[in-house]
């Protein structure tokens, strides 16, 4: 896919915390007319503000950060600005991090080793609003981690919810994000925040991705029993 000549270069943002990565990638990607790197991040605190201000198309984030992942990081830059793609900068794409990524709204994943056509397609790809997460592999790894999920009674954490927590929760399982579940349910960004720390406090969690692994083995037990 390429962009054409009358349509802006997809704005891109890179985060990483090694500056030769991101010189590597600003220089494979800026080969491109139909993109343009418009700033560098190197922690996630820098990428969140770095996003806010600059508002990118699309963000290669690292997926290993010094003050946290690229995971957490592409969950709060996407509550924010769900219209910004991100791709998870990773070596290796492993199960637990495909779904976490998934779950907190990553368009796909960009391998460290691939070549540089193949890096700005991907780019390009999701600047233009493009996922490159396959839906039966997403399917596989639910399924994965509901068959693996430890026994918790899942539907009696969930039973403590409201009407109103567990269609948010619903929705967060989902992998929407907090602006737009708020958009969804004509509700501001700042209450759906604070519905979901309300729920993760009441059924014990600590992030989107665990809620959703209890939220789907509920799923598959109603289904199966």
């Amino acid at each position: 896919m390429s962009g054409s000549d009358t349509s802006p270069p997809v704005r891109v943002l890179l985060v990483d915390d090694h500056e030769i990565v991101r010189q590597g990638l600003r220089s494979i990607l800026e080969e491109r007319s139909e993109l343009t790197v418009v700033g560098e991040a190197a922690t996630v605190a820098e990428a969140v503000t770095q996003a806010r201000e600059l508002q990118p198309d699309t963000i290669v984030m690292d997926l290993r950060l010094p003050d946290g992942d690229g995971v957490e990081a592409c969950r709060e830059i996407r509550s924010e600005r769900p219209e910004t793609g991100v791709l998870i900068l990773t070596s290796h794409a492993d199960r637990e991090a495909l779904l976490s990524a998934v779950l907190a709204g990553a368009a796909g994943f960009l391998l460290k080793t691939l070549d540089a056509g193949r890096t700005q397609e991907a780019v390009i790809a999701v600047g233009h609003g493009e996922s490159l997460l396959e839906p039966s592999r997403v399917s596989e790894l639910v399924a994965t981690f509901t068959a693996n999920a430890p026994s918790n009674p899942a539907s009696e954490q969930l039973s403590a919810l409201t009407p109103q927590e567990s269609r948010i929760l619903s929705l967060v399982a989902d992998g929407m994000t907090n602006q737009q579940i708020a958009d969804k349910l004509t509700l501001s960004a700042k209450t759906v925040k604070n519905y979901v720390s309300g729920i993760y406090s009441k059924i014990d969690v600590r992030n989107r991705s665990d809620a959703a692994r209890l939220v789907t083995e509920s799923r598959a037990r109603q289904r199966d029993g």
